[in-house]
């Protein structure tokens, strides 16, 4: 059963990888268009470069394509699952390249604002990013998943496979850790209120 690509976009993420198994490749295109960009967005706090957030991504939706004719729904969300792929995929990068720098690839400047925001706005990004980089690796991936990714806790914790207890601690941690590398750069990055 083919279903027209409007249509799709009412049904989960689960339902669509469903209809891909069984044949409906207007159905992979809806979920991929649904998912890449979040899975690229997360790939890209961690890694801190584009080109390799590219080729994670492309790996993480290819993994989940090559399981979906024996996908059980019920037993993890397709998200959390592609979320974890996702992140092990990070780790094993970052990993391999201990001594590359993570924020060495410049981020694309946004054309929409003007020059003078770019840079400010490339500063603060700059600066997270580089704060971000000095966390340990599971405090950063939290940190990221909940206040860049905005996932839950309890979505995290599958995701991390830890408990929320845990992914709580982690995020307490980060934060603190963050706020003292960002604190003396207020000023720097603009956020100084007089």
């Amino acid at each position: 059963m083919h279903m027209p690509f409007d249509a799709q976009n009412d049904l989960s993420d689960e339902a669509l990888l469903t209809l891909y198994a069984n044949g409906d490749e207007t159905a992979a295109r809806a979920l991929t268009l649904r998912l890449t960009p979040r899975v690229f967005a997360h790939a890209a706090r961690m890694l801190g470069d584009r080109a390799e957030a590219e080729d994670v991504t492309q790996e993480a939706l290819m993994r989940l394509w090559r399981i979906a004719p024996d996908w059980r729904q019920g037993e993890a969300q397709v998200r959390t699952w592609l979320y974890r792929v996702t992140a092990n995929l990070c780790t094993d990068r970052l990993r391999r390249r201990r001594t590359v720098p993570l924020d060495a690839v410049a981020e694309p400047p946004d054309e929409r604002e003007g020059p003078a925001e770019q840079l400010q706005q490339r500063a603060r990004q700059d600066a997270l990013q580089g704060a971000l980089n000095q966390l340990p690796e599971r405090q950063r991936q939290a940190v990221v998943l909940r206040h860049i990714d905005g996932l839950g806790n309890p979505e995290i914790g599958q995701i991390m496979e830890i408990s929320v207890e845990a992914v709580e601690s982690l995020v307490a941690r980060g934060k603190r850790t963050l706020s003292a590398a960002l604190a003396g750069r207020r000023a720097e990055l603009g956020y100084d209120d007089g």
